[in-house]
């Protein structure tokens, strides 16, 4: 067997450059139990959205093969929603019940892959595995790095390690039928995925940051603003008189008519 066959073996993926920049992070995310079960949970809504879309998608080919290998993804992507709720719902029942929430982070670690950002309608065949291709690549290479990170919670650790031997299958298969679908243009239809997952991932960082950079701006508002006018308040509350005056009598002014 070839170095370059063994790398594609499940047990041989391996997270990308730019995950791997962000692997303190990802360890202090997953290091958190409460963080963890969270994630696993979260992890589960986005593969059964996969699953319903890929079901979708299915419907809507006129491709016999790709209607099957939609299907078979669908139900792959299926099974990993009942993995990863299984095991949360274990982490959240092993914890004792406290009212303290832990700092989510979905920010810094988002998502294991890009399937909720998935549109099938209106999409032809070649764009949509072109999508599928880059974000199942995207999922094994960082359900790896949550592989490596989790050495310390075998359990979770064997889900992920499960998973990845269905994104293998699923990796192949996108890239081959694109290959067929589009013989000529499969690596534009590539280039183009990788485009809009560029953009979304500004979006939704841009987004981020404006929502913190808006929270941030209040509080120095706050910090600058109330101070004088609760100053000012209570300076004037010292001038006011205290106590109750009755109040006058008003004579009504005569009609000079």
């Amino acid at each position: 067997m070839s170095q370059q066959q063994k790398d594609r073996r499940p047990g041989r993926i391996r997270p990308s450059r730019f995950d791997r920049l962000f692997r303190p992070i990802h360890s202090w995310v997953w290091d958190d139990p409460r963080r963890r079960a969270r994630k696993l949970l979260r992890f589960a809504e986005t593969e059964a959205d996969g699953s319903r879309d890929l079901s979708r998608a299915a419907e809507l080919t006129r491709d016999i093969l790709l209607r099957q290998l939609y299907l078979r993804h669908a139900s792959d992507e299926q099974r990993h929603a009942e993995l990863l709720r299984r095991r949360g719902r274990a982490l959240a029942r092993s914890l004792p019940r406290t009212g303290e929430a832990s700092f989510e982070a979905n920010w810094f670690a988002p998502g294991e892959r890009g399937l909720d950002d998935l549109r099938v309608d209106g999409e032809s065949d070649a764009s949509l595995l072109a999508f599928l291709h880059l974000s199942e690549k995207a999922a094994a290479g960082r359900f790896a790095l949550y592989r490596e990170v989790l050495a310390a919670d075998p359990e979770t650790q064997a889900v992920f390690n499960a998973i990845l031997h269905d994104e293998i299958f699923h990796m192949t298969y996108t890239h081959q039928q694109l290959a067929r679908v589009a013989p000529r243009k499969w690596s534009a239809r590539l280039w183009k995925a990788r485009l809009g997952r560029l953009w979304k991932a500004y979006l939704r960082i841009a987004a981020a940051l404006a929502g913190l950079l808006g929270t941030l701006m209040l509080l120095i508002q706050y910090a600058l603003l109330l101070p004088p006018f609760a100053w000012l308040a209570k300076r004037n509350a010292r001038r006011e008189p205290e106590g109750w005056f009755p109040a006058r009598s008003v004579t009504p002014l005569r009609s000079q008519y």
